[in-house]
């Protein structure tokens, strides 16, 4: 049956492939549209929907109502209000053969006195929304979701710049587009969370999708989203009756469309259009996956209505997927300036997407392992987002049969020190405070305000510093001296004076501003005055197990992980006896921390979070409750007054239980969150389990 087209199937055969494509579908769709993760290029998902379609093409009566082909896409996420589309906001049927569109125009045609022109427009990688104005006034903005039930993301969609809070025009009208990121802030994005441990996003497509989906708006803002309006629910109120005109309204109420489309009167017009843009695509500040061709006739649009799916008067020509073919020669492993070390492989030379690509990253150990990409492997490359080099897959066929599985590295390809793998996250990182990859980055954080606060001791004297090997470790500038600082470009003697005593000064500072100044992974300033104040000397914290650190308040298991696994490193208690030898005080001196001061429903109570969140991560969720007054701990106690409780809680929700503590679900804090503390003194909220 797998070598069958599906001309060729029996019904019972296309029958027991439909039921294996549909689960498949849903369960791709589910990861793509609603987890923002995709488990397959869109190609491969778009091949095998394609093969679904034509099973029930042929046999009407083998459609079921769960069918991918009979849903919109996205469900509606836990967190958000849901919002009723009253005009739904279907998705668009594709097509991938220059065939297959003049199939679709000659349906259009059929029974037309006159010939149905076109407007061509590029198919932005993105997520569709729409925005609602009364009277000119943003009032709502919202996903599709399924298409009848979407997501409130007002807040979110307030952030981005292109989207006008107020129209020219004081009209009524809901408007509709797609939010993108630009390839640009998709490659930073990417950047910084490689170099942070965290996973990084598929395609611009999903790093939008999960931009818009952040309970905390300031992250929306973080990621640079933008956006193109191209369409209205209802185009009664616009003083526009074609497609083409709608877009210059559009432009003139204030919104951001895309200026490239075109007015298409024969299909040949469309053909070029399409020519145009396959070669243009990869010059585009932003990700496009093909082009939409609509009727440009609005009153035609409504007279040709839609199924129960898709439009009938639009479709979308995918671009095929460009791939090329090459050999795995080696894998390296780089260190990032915070110590993740990350794989790239090193291939034989290729032309993509109009660049030469030898190199291509491949995130982390478990993409590695995932992907089992070996050395000496044919593989399959592409360009995430057309910007970023990836490998798809491996060509099983050209594998030498005695190839191993690639070993993951154990030890720091720069210092040779141990790697570890913190539980929160998917890198392996070095965390010697000796390391050379690491150190010049080390060294700016340990002297920044915030840290130990050495004044005059800025990025261009520790290049220097580190070039004249003067310095290996946060140590040794306690050990500089005035005849080396003055032979530094630019340095005379009383800058070589000044420093020496900023750097003196620095000796006496309080315990917390040392571990900050030490950058370990999740410390903050403030969690560094937590910690010092409770354990008092750097000894005694040093001396403390995981449990201990974590009972802190506004402390948990993270940065508990964290904190032991440094403090166990050789390497940092050597460095940390250095420290003491030299005069650096390691204890707590500060006057005690300052009492939270925040009002609401979660003002003094004491919460634990435990389980997976996700919609945030633990240390935002952390966050947000201590801007509201929480004091977020990291054990269950008869004082707790809140667990909130993610994906496969364990222990810790079965002590609340035992204690009778109310117990929320991610859902039930995700809504009071959204809420943004609308209600301060938190009277009418429920605190049952």
């Amino acid at each position: 049956m797998a070598d069958k087209t599906v001309d060729q199937l029996t019904k019972d055969e296309a029958e027991t492939l439909a039921a294996k494509l549909r689960p498949q579908l849903t369960a791709w769709g589910q990861a793509y549209y609603t987890s923002d993760a995709p488990e397959v290029e869109d190609h491969v998902y778009d091949a095998v929907y394609a093969q679904l379609v034509a099973i029930e093409a042929k046999y009407p009566d083998l459609i079921t109502a769960d069918s991918p082909t009979q849903n919109v896409g996205g469900t509606v996420l836990t967190g958000f209000t849901k919002v009723t589309h009253d005009i739904p906001m279907l998705s668009m049927g594709d097509v991938f053969s220059e065939d297959e569109l003049t199939g679709f125009d000659e349906r259009i045609q059929t029974n037309e006195d006159e010939r149905i022109a076109y407007n061509c427009e590029l198919k932005i990688d993105g997520l569709a929304i729409s925005l609602r104005y009364e009277n000119g006034q943003l009032v709502q903005g919202s996903t599709r979701g399924n298409g009848v039930i979407g997501e409130d993301i007002t807040q979110n969609l307030k952030t981005i710049p292109s989207i006008p809070q107020k129209l020219n025009r004081p009209l009524t009208v809901e408007v509709r587009g797609e939010c993108y990121m630009p390839k640009d802030s998709f490659k930073k994005l990417n950047e910084r969370r490689e170099a942070e441990g965290q996973p990084v996003f598929a395609n611009p497509r999903n790093a939008a999708a999960g931009s818009l989906r952040q309970l905390d708006s300031r992250v929306t803002a973080d990621r640079k989203l933008s956006t193109f309006m191209y369409n209205v629910a209802d185009f009664d109120p616009i003083d526009a009756r074609t497609q083409s005109d709608m877009l210059l309204e559009l432009t003139s109420l204030g919104f951001t469309t895309n200026p490239t489309n075109r007015v298409a009167e024969t299909m040949d017009d469309v053909f070029e259009f399409i020519k145009d843009y396959t070669g243009k695509r990869d010059d585009l500040p932003y990700g496009i996956d093909g082009i939409v061709i609509k009727v440009n006739s609005l009153p035609r649009q409504r007279a040709l209505g839609a199924t129960v799916k898709d439009p009938r008067w639009e479709i979308a020509y995918k671009f095929p997927p460009e791939e090329a073919e090459t050999v795995v020669r080696d894998i390296e492993w780089t260190v990032g300036r915070t110590g993740v070390v990350t794989p790239t492989a090193v291939m034989d030379p290729v032309q993509l997407a109009g660049t030469i690509v030898a190199r291509a990253s491949l995130h982390n150990p478990d993409y590695l392992v995932e992907k089992d990409i070996r050395v000496g492997d044919t593989v399959l490359l592409h360009k995430a987002g057309d910007i970023i080099p990836e490998i798809s897959n491996f060509v099983a066929a050209k594998r030498d049969p005695e190839s191993d599985p690639y070993v993951i590295p154990t030890h720091c390809p720069s210092c040779g020190a141990a790697l570890v793998h913190l539980d929160d996250e998917v890198a392996l990182r070095c965390i010697n405070p000796k390391c050379p990859a690491q150190l010049a980055e080390q060294l700016n954080h340990f002297a920044s305000r915030n840290a130990m606060n050495i004044d005059g001791l800025g990025p261009r004297i520790i290049k220097q510093l580190f070039e004249k090997e003067y310095v290996t470790d946060v140590a040794d500038l306690y050990r500089l001296t005035f005849d080396q600082l003055v032979t530094l470009d630019k340095f005379g003697e009383k800058s070589a004076t000044n420093l020496l005593t900023a750097i003196d000064n620095s000796r006496a500072n309080s315990l917390e501003r040392l571990l900050f100044g030490l950058g370990i992974r999740h410390v903050g300033a403030k969690a560094g005055r937590l910690i010092a104040a409770e354990f008092g000397s750097i000894d005694a914290l040093m001396a403390a197990d995981e449990e201990a650190i974590a009972a802190i308040d506004s402390v948990g298991d993270t940065i508990a992980d964290s904190v032991v696994t440094y403090f166990d490193n050789a390497n940092v208690r050597t460095l940390i006896d250095e420290l003491k030898t030299l005069g650096v005080n390691t204890t707590y001196t500060s006057a005690p921390a300052e009492p939270a001061n925040a009002d609401g429903f979660f003002n003094g109570k004491r919460v634990v979070l435990t389980g997976k969140l996700t919609q945030m991560s633990r240390p935002e969720a952390t966050e947000w409750l201590e801007t509201q007054g929480a004091k977020v701990t990291g054990s269950v106690s008869k004082k707790t007054d809140l667990l909130i409780a993610g994906e496969d809680a364990g222990s810790k929700l079965t002590k609340a239980q035992s204690l009778s503590v109310p117990i929320w679900d991610e859902a039930r804090f995700a809504s009071e969150m959204n809420a943004d503390t609308a209600n301060e003194n938190g009277g009418n909220r429920d605190e049952t389990n």
